[in-house]
C-alpha cells in the first residue's frame, strides 16, 4: 500500500510542477502581449501630441481652412479619450489625410521647414506604430500558441488565460490596402 501512495504522490508532484511551469510561461507570453499593447498606446499618444503642433503650422498658412482644421481637432479629442483598439483612430486618420492633403493647395505650407518636420515626425511615428502593432501580432501569435500547445490547452482556462485579439487594420486601413498603389510620371 505504500508504494501505491508514493507513486501518486509523486505523479501528484509531477504534475503540479508541470501545471507551475505552464503558468509561468503563460504569465511571460501574456506580459508580452501587454507591453505590445503598451507600445502602440505610446505611439498613439506621440501621434496625438504632435498633432496641435501640425494644425497650429497649418493654420497660419490656411486659415480659411477652418472646417477641415478643426474637423483634425475634434477627431484627436476623441481618439485620444478613447480606447487603443477603439474606432475613433479611423476617425483621426481621415482627419489627418484630409488635413495633409491641404499642403498640395498651399505651395508656401508645403516649404514651410516647420511643417515638413512635423509631417516627418508623423510619418516615422506611423512606422513606429506599424513595427509595435507588427510586435504586438507576434506577440499574440507566440501567446496564443502556447496557451492552446498541449498540455497547456488542458489548464489555461482554468487558469485565467483567455484567447488575446491579434491587431487588426482598422476601417480608414482597410479601403487603402487592397488598392493597387498609383504611379503617374
Amino acid at each position: 500500500m505504500t508504494f501505491i501512495a508514493i507513486g501518486i504522490l509523486g505523479l501528484v508532484v509531477i504534475i503540479g510542477m508541470a501545471v507551475i511551469g505552464i503558468y509561468n510561461r503563460l504569465v511571460g507570453q501574456r506580459q508580452n502581449v501587454k507591453q505590445g499593447m503598451a507600445d502602440i498606446d505610446a505611439q498613439l499618444r506621440q501621434r496625438h501630441d504632435l498633432i496641435p503642433n501640425l494644425v497650429e503650422t497649418v493654420k497660419g498658412y490656411a486659415s480659411h481652412e477652418k472646417e477641415t482644421l478643426d474637423a483634425v481637432v475634434a477627431a484627436r479629442n476623441t481618439a485620444a479619450s478613447g480606447a487603443v483598439a477603439s474606432g475613433d483612430e479611423a476617425g483621426l486618420r481621415v482627419a489627418l489625410d484630409k488635413m495633409l492633403a491641404l499642403s498640395e493647395d498651399y505651395p508656401d505650407l508645403k516649404a514651410n521647414t516647420n511643417f515638413q518636420e512635423l509631417q516627418r515626425e508623423l510619418a516615422e511615428t506611423e512606422d513606429k506604430l506599424a513595427a509595435a502593432r507588427r510586435a504586438l501580432n507576434a506577440a499574440v501569435s507566440r501567446y496564443n500558441t502556447a496557451r492552446e500547445s498541449f498540455p497547456a490547452i488542458l489548464f489555461a482556462n482554468a487558469l485565467g488565460f483567455s484567447v488575446a485579439e491579434f491587431s487588426e487594420l482598422d476601417e480608414s486601413e482597410k479601403g487603402t490596402v487592397d488598392q493597387v498603389p498609383k504611379i503617374g510620371f
